[in-house]
């Protein structure tokens, strides 16, 4: 009989709750707001009242083999405890794993967010002809995730992986974590909607502020619709966050000199609006990809070119999710399995 795993990707913004087979079929999915605003408490009965219904669905057809869930913030792997985690403002020092299992009354794998989704698209997706990669998830805010030797890779303290916090502008905005100017503050969603409204109030008779009036859920995806249709002002806001972007990924690059760097994350959906600036930064800023790179680092958009032009030790791969806003889902279900396998 084929087993399942619940993977869970708790966002920001979203809950999203997926019953996953081993071979990585997606059984069912449920997607949730995550109602920050009412406390941790709601959250989490919110989340473990969608896992029960869904482990029940499936009790007598596919057994359970286990439910993994990505967080957004900083882990304590042996205590499941979450340090901190900036989109989720009450969890901090908040023991996580043993609220979630008392309510679930069963043994749960909590990783950090963008790790999961690392790992997704290493089981399924982009990466998955790579044994080493690394991921940038754009989404609420923006995380980073390893992969080594098929692994996660944690670092020391849990704590590896946090691209979203290298800093692109030394005196800019100040960002949740304490610095200032970090990726995340230019390259999430929730920047690309800060920077459109800083653009309007310079100019109030723009598309973008015409947008922003019309438009009760005004977001980072009516600002690509517009830069697709030409605005040049939403076109500057996703070349900035593609210049930005290309800033941190020059660093990982040199830095790492690994085959393939994927981006996710709800904003790698606008990809065509700010991946030119990324490569043009990187021609302009990276050593190591000036020496790597494809002859046409734009095919690899879809992530499926990225298998055929690239060797072992020859190419440097930028591409973005193809499991898209999935990749933490897949990575969190993909969890008890690895632990399955180790026992």
């Amino acid at each position: 009989m084929n087993r399942i795993s619940i993977g869970v990707d708790l966002g920001g913004t979203n809950l999203r709750i997926a019953a996953v087979d081993e071979q990585g079929a997606l059984v069912e999915k449920v997607t949730l707001g995550t109602k920050v605003s009412l406390g941790r408490d709601h959250v989490i009965g919110d989340m473990c009242d969608a896992i029960q219904s869904m482990s029940e669905k499936y009790r007598n057809s596919a057994p359970l083999l286990g439910i993994g869930i990505g967080v957004p913030g900083i882990i304590d792997m042996q205590t499941g405890l979450v340090r901190e985690s900036p989109n989720l403002p009450d969890w901090v020092d908040y023991p996580a794993r043993a609220a979630i299992e008392q309510r679930l009354k069963t043994v749960v794998i909590l990783e950090n967010d963008a790790n999961v989704a690392a790992l997704g698209e290493k089981w399924l997706g982009a990466a998955k002809d790579y044994a080493d990669m690394a991921m940038l998830t754009l989404g609420t805010g923006v995380g980073g995730g390893l992969v080594l030797g098929g692994a996660i890779w944690r670092g020391a303290n849990g704590m590896a992986g946090e691209f979203g916090h290298t800093t692109v502008e030394p005196e800019g905005q100040t960002c949740g974590c304490g610095n200032r100017g970090c990726l995340e503050q230019y390259a999430s969603a929730t920047a690309v909607v800060r920077l459109a409204r800083e653009a309007i109030a310079s100019n109030g008779g723009s598309a973008l502020a015409r947008a922003a009036h019309s438009d009760t859920e005004f977001s980072a995806k009516s600002i690509y619709n517009l830069a697709i249709q030409g605005d040049e002002d939403a076109r500057r806001i996703f070349r900035y966050v593609g210049r930005c972007l290309g800033i941190v990924l020059s660093a990982m690059v040199n830095s790492l000199n690994l085959p393939i760097y994927v981006i996710g994350g709800g904003v790698s959906s606008a990809w065509e609006a700010f991946s030119p600036a990324i490569f043009e930064e990187l021609r302009r800023r990276c050593m190591v990809y000036a020496a790597t790179a494809p002859h046409d680092p734009l095919a690899t958009n879809q992530g499926a070119s990225a298998h055929v032009e690239a060797g072992p030790g020859h190419k440097t791969i930028i591409t973005r999710s193809l499991l898209g806003s999935d990749a933490g889902l897949y990575g969190a279900a993909r969890l008890p399995m690895i632990a399955e396998t180790r026992r």
